[in-house]
This record gives structure tokens, sequence and C-alpha cells, in this order.
């Protein structure tokens, strides 16, 4: 399926139209209130899903529900949790919740992500290392371990972590950043393997490359952002990896630049 982005007079950025591909649909993402995070929740509520709004900022998912009241969207959820500091009774707190919420869970983004400090691993304070750890690899595996049962009874679920450049081949002074995106590689091609034939469930990672994001301006302060992609122009391959018909698509590293030339219409 082809998706073409449109301009809209609000903002002057490329997003997607609003329609009904995700109708019906019950989409947790995290980091959902600010960045890429929050254009994936815009687009997936535009598209007819239901979201669930995950970040530890209240403040900001709060933004993000307002926009999806005002628009007439199906009604979101808001969960502040700080990956940081939750633990194994959190998560499972969730899970519970959300099988007891919904029929079912079709839908993973895994969007939350800290980028710590940068430098040489031999000065890497061990403190800094563990935090980072903790949030992008160890929540992700938590929040994905506590939230399978409500995405099994759903007869066409997608779990989609996102990586990095520098997640796929090391670079010098990246750090614990790195590191903790092999994880997600690991840890993506590990659950993919193990729900290929018992689950609906199909499991990619994406790399979104550069976006003009704040992780972005904090690794490359002296950049000009208006020179980068906006997270919106990013939406279609969001939304089309949400979609019934990304089915094929299943324990894949994606890179969002590859999948956005291939959606361009003909």
């Amino acid at each position: 399926m082809k998706i073409e982005a449109a301009r809209t007079a609000e903002t002057d950025e490329l997003s997607i139209p609003v329609n009904d591909t995700l109708q019906d649909r019950t989409i947790l993402v995290t980091g959902a209130g600010d960045g890429i995070g929050k254009a994936a929740a815009l687009t997936y509520a535009r598209s007819g899903a239901t979201v669930i709004l995950l970040g530890r900022t209240q403040q900001k998912l709060e933004a993000v529900y307002d926009v999806i009241a005002r628009e007439n969207l199906p009604e979101a959820v808001i969960h502040p949790l700080d990956l940081a500091i939750a633990g194994t009774d959190d998560y499972d707190l969730l899970g519970r919740s959300v099988q007891e919420q919904f029929p079912a869970l079709d839908g993973l983004l895994h969007n939350a992500s800290e980028l710590g400090a940068l430098g040489p691993i031999q000065y890497y304070a061990p403190e800094a290392w563990m935090k980072i750890m903790q949030i992008n690899v160890n929540a992700a595996f938590l929040l994905t371990r506590a939230l399978l049962p409500a995405m099994l009874p759903s007869p066409d679920a997608r779990i989609l972590f996102t990586s990095s450049s520098v997640g796929r081949k090391g670079r010098a002074y990246w750090g614990a950043y790195a590191v903790s995106k092999f994880a997600t590689e690991g840890l993506m091609q590990v659950l993919a393997d193990e729900l290929t034939e018992t689950s609906n469930i199909r499991v990619n990672s994406i790399n979104p490359g550069a976006t003009r994001t704040e992780m972005r301006r904090a690794a490359y302060p002296a950049e000009n952002p208006l020179t980068l992609p906006t997270a919106a122009s990013l939406m279609p391959a969001y939304l089309h990896l949400m979609q019934p018909d990304s089915q094929l698509l299943h324990g894949q590293a994606i890179d969002i630049r590859s999948l956005l030339t291939e959606l361009q219409p003909e």
C-alpha cells in the first residue's frame, strides 16, 4: 500500500491524512510526549487507533492527549512511567491493566531512549552506563514481557523497537547508547524468532536516522536542525509498520530511509 504524505495548514509539516487503517486497534507508544513518539501517537490516533501514551512527564502526555481529544479521535489513555526507576511490579501492573481494559493490545512502539554521555569507554561513569542500559534495554524487556499476554489474543499485532545506526555498526565515543542499541537489535531478533510460529505478532526494529529531535540536538549541538527531516515526515513508515499490509515484515532491521523510498507513490 502506497502512502502519500499531505501538508497540514497549521504546521506546514508533512503528516499523515486522517484515515481508518488502524480502526479498532490499540497501540502503546513509549516516549509519547515528544519528538517521534508524539508524532507516532498522533498518527496512530488519526488512523483510528486507541493510543496508550506512556512517558515520564505527565504534562507532555496531557498535551498530546488534549490534541487527540480536540480532534475527536478515539480517547487516549495516559500512563506516566519513569523507565529509569520503574520496577517489575510497575510493568506487571500495566500489563494487567491493559488486559482488563482492552480485548487485545495490537501494537507496541518502543520509542523512548536515553542518549547519555558521549565519550571514551575508559572514562564512562559506571552509574551513567547502568542508567542507559536500564532505560534503553531493561525497560524494553520488562515492558515487552509484561504486555505479551495482552498482545497474544490480537489477530495481527506489531512490536517495533527503535534502533540506531550506531547499534548496527559500532562507532567510537557513543558509549552506552551504542551498546544498548546493539542489545535492542538482539532482543528484537530473539523475540521475533520465538514468536514466528507461535503468534500473530510481528517484531521489527527501525532506525529513524537523523531527525529534528532533542536527542539529535544533544548529540550534535553545532548542527543546524533545520537541515534535518522532522518527526512528522517519518510517519508514513511508522504507520505502515503498524498496518495489516506490513504482515510480511518480521525479524527485520529496517532503515527508515529505504522504507520511505519504497512507500513513495509510483
